[in-house]
């Protein structure tokens, strides 16, 4: 099948995106990558988070590291040596559901499109280019936390257990799709938000793979609609960031950098 991948310029999605590649071998892929989630000015804790996730791979780790044929050794690649496992490359994309984004989008004729914390809205021009739909892994279970940063707002709200939520995306409303299934993780007070949403993909890429094999043996996925309203959630405020730490909670850990950059490493 010809596969498109969605996602963002972050850590969680090139982890997720170096899962995704293990299990979608033989398929023909594309991937876009949004420049971020959202638009809003960040309060000054995840200005920090956003250098960890972003800028310190995306601008120092990754442009250090070998060329993808030269990077035997090395668990996971960056976006830079991805570059040569997918058609045209890895590129971004700003605009998605008119004029040359669409047209760009539409341009790599995909039987089935594969979200993973990608930035933009996909409306319906989007939504109609692939024949088998959209499928999104959402970090967080559905309905009860939709929207962004759903790990922190379960950590937050003193939740035992944190998932991802495999889903259809049937039209422009966030996170509200039919569910085809999810994963569950218990919360561990020794791991920081980033250590909880990193540890998220793995099982969620496999899923999202499983549901791939289904597709493309049976063309149709089983899912059921969500039976509630559930709970939309934004970006947190500065209250929010003071009453997480209060609890005990730290967004990331030195070590979560650290041990996720070694990943990157050959030898």
């Amino acid at each position: 099948m010809n596969i498109t991948l969605l996602a963002n310029r972050d850590i969680a999605s090139c982890l997720a995106v170096n899962y995704l590649l293990q299990g979608l071998q033989g398929h023909q892929l594309s991937l876009f990558l949004s420049a971020r989630v959202g638009s809003k000015p960040l309060a000054a804790p995840l200005q920090h988070l956003k250098f960890v996730e972003q800028d310190l791979f995306n601008k120092l780790l990754f442009p250090l590291l070998p060329e993808s044929k030269h990077a035997a050794g090395a668990e996971l690649l960056g976006f830079d040596q991805l570059q040569g496992r997918f058609a045209g490359g890895v590129q971004e994309l700003d605009v998605i559901n008119t004029g040359a984004g669409l047209e760009k989008f539409a341009a790599t004729e995909p039987d089935l499109v594969l979200s993973v914390r990608f930035g933009l809205i996909l409306r319906e021009p989007a939504l109609a280019v692939p024949g088998h739909g959209v499928l999104n892994l959402h970090s967080g279970h559905l309905p009860d936390y939709k929207g962004v940063m759903a790990t922190f707002w379960a950590l937050l709200n003193g939740e035992s257990e944190i998932g991802t939520t495999l889903h259809y995306i049937d039209d422009s409303s966030i996170d509200a799709g039919r569910i085809i299934a999810s994963t569950t993780l218990p919360v561990d007070r020794g791991k920081s938000y980033l250590g909880h949403v990193l540890a998220l993909y793995r099982d969620g890429c496999r899923q999202m793979v499983q549901a791939v094999q289904t597709v493309e043996a049976r063309s149709q996925l089983p899912a059921c609609t969500q039976a509630a309203p559930g709970n939309y959630y934004s970006f947190p405020t500065e209250a929010d960031l003071e009453a997480f730490t209060a609890r005990g909670w730290r967004l990331y850990d030195p070590d979560d950098v650290l041990d996720l950059a070694r990943r990157f490493l050959a030898g």
